[in-house]
């Protein structure tokens, strides 16, 4: 996941009225184009400051988990709002943006301004306690560890004991106390999207779920239409690999298949691929991650070693558990926030986090401020899922200097694996998004029912007998980077169409399946030209077309599910 601090904000000073960005005082401009160059011009000059001080303060509070750093940054995030929400600036950016602009490039940058402060056009009270609320949710999330047998465990371990255990009442134990966050966050996340429907109701939307679509240029029925697609495509072959997944399950932990749970999933929302085709973790734990990690993108000309020199990558108390790449600045300063410990999880996490980074850090700075960030979070997404999946491919594993015992045979589950994985993952965010979907359309509803409804039905998982709890607030997406599952099954997609485009136009037409980009520098000058170097100068729709020839789809994809 990548996070990049709010874009478009203002400084203390444009509320108090000192340099008001409509006022009166400053000389008004012969055309559009000028007012538009005008309007960014002051909204650069007085944003960015304020912005670089908000994107420390979080990284700080993301490290430390300490009270004054949240404290801090709750404080800066609602003062940032609540300049984005000044009235007379949105009425000079809504009459410049309603107007033609002949300079493409400028009328882009307007184009994002305007959907940024659009989505501050709120009561600033409001803007103050969803602030407040999704702050005090953060935190207690960082700093709750599961609490099983009289200790405290991290989130690896209690990956570890559902990767590992054979005693179904341990992982029963350790899956229900990794959930036991959801009911200490549920109050506030209710409260959080009645105050987020509340907000987008003021600005004429139907609820957040559809203004957040709006405001990353997307629309309900569009997703809709592409996720009944995946259903459609992913149905049948994620039907016949969970019932091999299942029975192998089921054997190692000495249980019938009827009595599999969720908690005998190798992790706790059945999100990630079971490694049941022999266990090849002892390669994995053999592996310096961060290490290889640096020698890979150095070796495809994306070096990194400025971004791993500013990141923190290892376990720490009251720490954020998981992992994220953000650009502090959009002037080079990209960090990595991640928890290594040995093994096959985090080298794909790194690999991930580290195509985040590799993103943001080769973005021109020819490319306007305000253009100067990715182009959708789906793309970037995309980019990160699609070295993520080199981490499982045996070839690469080589190539990078790697032992494999029986390359052959990890050869084999490791295309299982990432064909699965793709699969599970597919089934996994129709949850998230469709949750979401029904979440912010009614939250008065019996969301624990909804919840294991579409977990039935999208991952034939079965839901515990009697139990009902909001375990749906234990994922962190959900309650404080709302409305974004979307970007990464979209970013699957994209990630297939970038790889199939290299293999055809980098790789000479090599079989997209058996690519391996290790030690070609060819690839990252592709990835810079027809990725990076765009920014959001174009939409993701344009971007994709640029990166590989075509829009988004699912053929690539489709083409990857193969077995």
């Amino acid at each position: 996941m990548t996070i990049s601090p709010g874009p478009f904000r203002f400084t203390l000073a444009v509320l108090a009225g000192t340099m008001t960005m409509g006022s009166t005082a400053v000389a008004e401009p012969k055309d559009n184009d000028s007012r538009a160059g005008q309007f960014i011009a002051r909204h650069e000059a007085t944003v960015r400051p304020l912005e670089i001080e908000s994107a420390r303060i979080w990284w700080a509070a993301n490290t430390t988990g300490s009270d004054e750093a949240f404290r801090k940054k709750e404080e800066i995030e609602t003062r940032l709002d609540l300049l984005r929400a000044n009235r007379e600036t949105f009425a000079e950016l809504k009459a410049i943006h309603a107007q033609p602009i002949r300079d493409p490039l400028v009328a882009r940058q307007i184009a994002v301004l305007y959907l940024d402060y659009l989505g501050c056009q709120i009561e600033p009270e409001l803007i103050k306690e969803m602030s407040a609320r999704s702050n005090a949710v953060e935190k207690a999330y960082n700093v709750y560890r599961a609490w099983v047998g009289g200790k405290d465990l991290t989130e690896n371990e209690v990956g570890d004991v559902l990767r590992t255990s054979k005693d179904s009442a341990r992982r029963q134990a350790v899956w229900e106390a990794s959930k036991a966050v959801g009911p200490i966050l549920d109050p506030d996340l209710k409260k959080l999207a009645r105050l987020r429907n509340r907000a987008a109701r003021q600005l004429g939307f139907k609820d957040f779920y559809v203004m957040q679509l709006a405001l990353s240029e997307l629309t309900q029925e569009e997703l809709v239409k592409l996720f009944d697609e995946l259903d459609a495509l992913t149905r049948r072959p994620f039907h016949a690999a969970k019932a091999e997944i299942d029975a192998a399950l089921a054997r190692q932990c000495g249980v019938n298949i009827g009595e599999l749970r969720p908690w005998h999933y190798h992790d706790p929302f059945f999100q990630e691929s079971p490694a049941i085709y022999g266990n090849f973790e002892s390669v994995y734990r053999k592996i310096d991650t961060v290490k290889v990690v640096r020698k890979f993108y150095e070796g495809i000309g994306l070096p990194i070693d400025d971004v791993l020199a500013r990141s923190d990558l290892l376990e720490k108390p009251g720490k954020c558990p998981h992992a994220f790449s953000t650009d502090i600045d959009r002037q080079g300063d990209v960090r990595v926030l991640a928890n290594v410990v040995p093994g096959q999880e985090w080298l794909m996490t790194m690999l991930h986090e580290s195509g985040h980074a590799a993103y943001s850090k080769n973005i021109p700075r020819s490319v306007p401020d305000v253009l100067r960030v990715e182009s959708h979070a789906l793309t970037t997404e995309g980019v990160a899922m699609m070295f993520e999946r080199l981490a499982g491919d045996a070839g690469w594993l080589q190539a990078m200097g790697v032992s494999v015992p029986d390359a052959k045979k990890f050869a084999a589950a490791s295309r299982k694996l990432r064909r699965n994985k793709l699969l599970i993952f597919s089934r996994w965010c129709q949850v998230v998004c469709r949750f979401e979907m029904a979440l912010y359309d009614n939250p008065e509803q019996d969301l624990n029912r909804v919840w294991w409804d579409l977990v039935e039905k999208y991952q034939e998982v079965k839901r515990p007998a009697g139990r009902n709890q909001p375990d749906y607030a234990s994922k962190i997406h959900i309650v404080t980077s709302p409305v974004y599952y979307q970007s990464y099954m979209m970013g699957e997609l994209f990630a297939s169409q970038v790889h199939h485009a290299i293999a055809r136009e980098v790789l000479h037409g090599a079989d997209p399946a058996m690519a391996v980009y290790v030690g070609n520098p060819a690839v990252g000058r592709f990835m810079c030209k027809r990725v990076f170097e765009p920014g959001c100068t174009l939409d993701w729709k344009g971007l994709t077309r640029h990166a590989t020839g075509a829009a988004l789809n699912s053929k690539a994809f489709a083409e990857d599910l193969k077995d």
